[in-house]
């Protein structure tokens, strides 16, 4: 294979910065597509599929996504609008494409480190996840927002408690928290609601998938504008 380097791009641009990390991109999708086969998805949900497995090489996705019936069209309408993006582990911001997001105007929130919600999760025996959902929604930062749970359970079993008892509605949920203890519970408590979601049901999941997912609404908002 003959590969030159290029210019790089514009660091907004989704795609990879040099000629050949493009080739490689290219190739990786294209057996992907070969493996994957007939599917039932549409286009923009199988661009989130195809990218959930480029990111851990694993053909099961194809078969655990869900989405809610226009799920990425609102995901991508709340990004470009500049929404909030709450997150419920910084690795999930540490991956995010941060220029990206700031060009459309979108910040990015987690509280699970911060002293309040450490000290009052030790107090109510809770855990650090569920109070930092509920500083969220207590400083205005959850309705409305894209939120992304790629490693806490109990995250997700607030927001959906939340969204029952007090109409507290998430433009957006990106459910795939991964574990053993209430992770396939806590997506199917998502599942059973009629909030926008994108979920990955069982126990797989991770914040690389929170991350894939996220870039993958990203992108097709790019499309969407050339």
């Amino acid at each position: 294979m003959n590969i030159k380097a290029s210019d790089a791009t514009p660091a907004n641009d989704m795609r990879q910065m040099t000629g050949m990390g493009r080739r490689i991109e290219t190739g990786s999708f294209g057996i992907i597509d070969d493996e994957v086969g007939p599917h039932d998805f549409d286009d923009q949900q199988y661009e989130v599929v195809r990218r959930v497995i480029h990111a851990t090489a694993d053909f099961e996705y194809k078969h655990l996504m869900r989405f809610s019936p226009r799920a990425i069209e609102e995901g991508i309408a709340s990004l470009k609008s500049g929404c909030n993006i709450l997150v419920d582990v910084k690795m999930i911001s540490a991956g995010l494409n941060a220029d990206r997001l700031a060009a459309y105007g979108c910040e990015q929130f987690c509280y699970i480190s911060d002293d309040d919600v450490i000290a009052t999760a030790k107090e109510k025996d809770s855990t650090r996840a569920i109070e930092s959902i509920r500083k969220a929604h207590r400083l205005g930062k959850l309705a409305g927002s894209v939120v992304a749970v790629g490693n806490a359970p109990t995250a997700l079993l607030e927001i959906a408690r939340l969204y029952r008892e007090e109409g507290v509605r998430p433009a957006l949920v990106v459910g795939v928290p991964v574990g053993f203890v209430s992770a396939t519970e806590s997506k199917e408590e998502i599942l059973d609601t009629d909030l926008h979601y994108i979920i990955s049901r069982g126990r797989k999941g991770g914040t690389t998938i929170a991350v894939s997912i996220i870039h993958a609404l990203l992108l097709l908002s790019t499309r969407e504008n050339a």
